[in-house]
């Protein structure tokens, strides 16, 4: 959140009004790094590590599910198609 004041005659308030939302961003900006950091490197690093083997995982997945061939992707449009013009029953 940016808060900034500004009185007097027009180009004083404007300038009080940008030197305060500056000031008012710099200390928002400070106070938002220092959650964002970890104290601890090595945490930090093993955190990040688990990340990588998740994403990698999941695209190992996604390699495996989606690596069709064209007949294997005209079946699965062919059941698609299917299953699509099927009468529903309530």
């Amino acid at each position: 959140m940016i808060i900034g004041f500004g009185f007097g005659n027009p180009i004083q308030s404007i300038l009080m009004l940008l030197l305060t939302s500056l000031i008012s961003y710099m200390i928002f900006k400070t106070i938002r790094h220092r959650q964002r950091r970890n104290p601890d490197p090595y945490e930090e690093r093993e955190r990040r590590r688990q990340y990588y083997y998740e994403q990698r995982q999941r695209a190992r997945d996604y390699a495996q599910e989606f690596d069709l061939t064209d007949e294997e992707i005209e079946r699965r449009l062919d059941e698609e198609y299917e299953e699509s013009q099927e009468p529903r029953h309530p």
